[in-house]
């Protein structure tokens, strides 16, 4: 989400992984996104947290966490774009809301501004519920199958691209390897070329 939103790269990592709990109750039953464990108990075999610095393409910097230990978080997935001339900050437990700073605002009265974006006028919002009325998770489905779908019909790379994603998971596999060698620093191969890709 950071790259796709900056439209900048990341190009290097230091990454750090940690399993806090190694043994778990193998599940005997599961059901929808649920299950039940038994007596039985297995090793964990995934990370319970992640950290990791970044170097963007642009010069900037970025600081990402993942973990599955943050009580009170359902799926707080955050961002914050820092810059000389303002700050957003994004949260998708409160999706309808986009946080805006502009550092050109009269330091005396300063403060981010909370923009409710359900306006017609806003991306998507126009094709919904009448102006106010908030969107919900299952809407984003709706709205990715929309562009996919109307960039094929234009003849268009769809964005994201499978090769966003492929520049996603040479993120992961940077991190990845980073933590595996003591968080040393880690580059992040950059886009195939076709030639690569052959």
């Amino acid at each position: 989400m950071a790259q796709f939103v900056t439209g900048e790269r990341i190009t290097g990592v230091s990454g750090l992984l940690e399993t806090f709990v190694h043994e778990r109750p193998v599940a005997v039953a599961s059901s929808a996104l649920g299950g039940r464990g038994g007596d039985e108990r297995g090793p964990v075999t995934v990370d319970d947290a992640a950290a990791f610095l970044a170097r963007l393409s642009g010069g900037g910097m970025g600081v990402f966490e993942a973990t599955r230990f943050a009580w009170g978080r359902k799926n707080a997935i955050r961002l914050e774009v820092n810059g000389s001339r303002g700050s957003l900050a994004f949260d998708f437990e409160d999706m309808n809301l986009l946080h805006f700073y502009d550092a050109t605002d009269d330091p005396r009265t300063a403060g981010f501004r909370r923009i409710v974006v359900t306006e017609p006028e806003h991306p998507y919002g126009g094709h919904w519920w009448p102006a106010g009325h908030g969107l919900g998770y299952e809407h984003a489905f709706t709205h990715q199958v929309v562009d996919l779908v109307e960039a094929l019909t234009a003849g268009e790379q769809p964005t994201p691209s499978f090769a966003d994603g492929l520049g996603v998971q040479r993120v992961l596999d940077a991190v990845e390897r980073s933590a595996a060698a003591a968080s040393v620093w880690t580059s992040v191969p950059g886009p195939a070329t076709a030639a690569t890709q052959s």
